[in-house]
């Protein structure tokens, strides 16, 4: 499959009275075209940043430091804020984890989707209209035509999402970025949302860079896994790998994390847990960022953060374990 989005050293730091943040330090990430990518970490460690800058919408005080994001042969750090804005939203779209705060509450739904439609394409305000319905049908909403007029807060946290993913399709872009679009929902509509995704990834031929720190969600839906932690990617490689033989120790906490329902309830076993917590961003330890929670920790993990290895074929790791 030819390549959609290159990433390389991707560095965005946050510049504070108390320090440097750097938020994503030197990220690499590939997403090939009508492929879905998971990029998957706990709270803190760099997921949302990361979209946020193949965007170029990281705010004050952040601030993109080096790298390359290549899209369709164009480095989207070196084009124009003007040029950058015709591909936002319009090749690259991007769904948000709470559609609550990034749906305008002055204005119905219908009239945003097609503000967006009529920002990019040349379209008369009926044709707009039109493809607005049109959209809110395509994903599932029941009533569309009475949806088109409804404000945000009229609509329940799933109809909300299912707006946003209307109006993330309406240009038909050529990436989709869905930073924890099923965060705020409960199961069963997460379940349904996710399915919704799918199907509008093979019916627009999508790309998906999905990102979120389920990996029980990734398992569903990608195809390859970028585990981040604390601004970096510590291991990626294909779904079925990472799942049947984690190798960084953190990859294996996550993977034993999740819930399961063991066969015929014959024994239920307590969840295992990754111990301690996310270190300090600003005061980062001098070797590898996991060593103070690692079970499997070495001396020369406090001296150095290891380089990338590869174990396996197509099977990263960033862990002294495999030198």
């Amino acid at each position: 499959m030819v390549s959609l989005v290159d990433i390389h050293n991707l560095k965005t730091h946050f510049f504070t009275s108390e320090g440097i943040l750097k938020a994503v330090d030197g990220v690499k990430l590939c997403v090939k075209k009508g492929e879905t990518i998971g990029l998957v970490g706990e709270s803190g460690c760099g997921k949302s940043v990361a979209s946020l800058s193949i965007m170029r919408l990281v705010s004050s005080p952040g601030k993109i430091i080096s790298g390359k994001i290549q899209f369709n042969n164009k480095d989207l750090l070196k084009i124009s804020e003007s040029d950058m804005r015709k591909i936002r939203g319009n090749e690259i779209s991007m769904i948000f984890q709470e559609p609550m705060t990034s749906l305008n509450p002055v204005f119905t739904v219908g009239d945003q989707i097609v503000e967006t439609i009529k920002l990019h394409k040349n379209y008369h305000k009926k044709e707009a209209k039109d493809l607005t319905i049109n959209l809110l049908e395509l994903v599932r909403i029941p009533n569309p035509m009475k949806t088109f007029g409804d404000y945000p807060h009229q609509l329940s946290g799933g109809m909300r999402q299912r707006v946003m993913i209307a109006m993330a399709l309406s240009c038909n872009p050529e990436l989709l970025i869905a930073d924890e679009p099923t965060t705020a929902l409960d199961v069963t509509i997460q379940e349904k949302i996710l399915k919704l995704l799918e199907s509008m990834k093979e019916k627009f031929g999508l790309s998906v860079l999905f990102i979120t720190h389920d990996l029980g969600i990734i398992a569903q839906i990608a195809q390859k896994i970028n585990v981040m932690y604390i601004g970096k990617i510590i291991e990626s490689g294909p779904v079925t790998d990472i799942f049947a033989n984690p190798l960084h120790p953190y990859t294996q906490g996550l993977i034993h994390s999740i819930p399961s329902i063991e066969k015929n309830n014959v024994k239920t076993k307590r969840l295992k847990t990754i111990g301690g917590a996310l270190p300090d961003p600003l005061k980062l330890p001098e070797g590898c960022f996991f060593e103070p929670r690692c079970n499997l920790k070495m001396d020369v993990c406090k001296e150095s953060f290891p380089d990338e290895t590869f174990p396996e074929k197509n099977h990263c790791v960033r862990c002294h374990l495999y030198r």
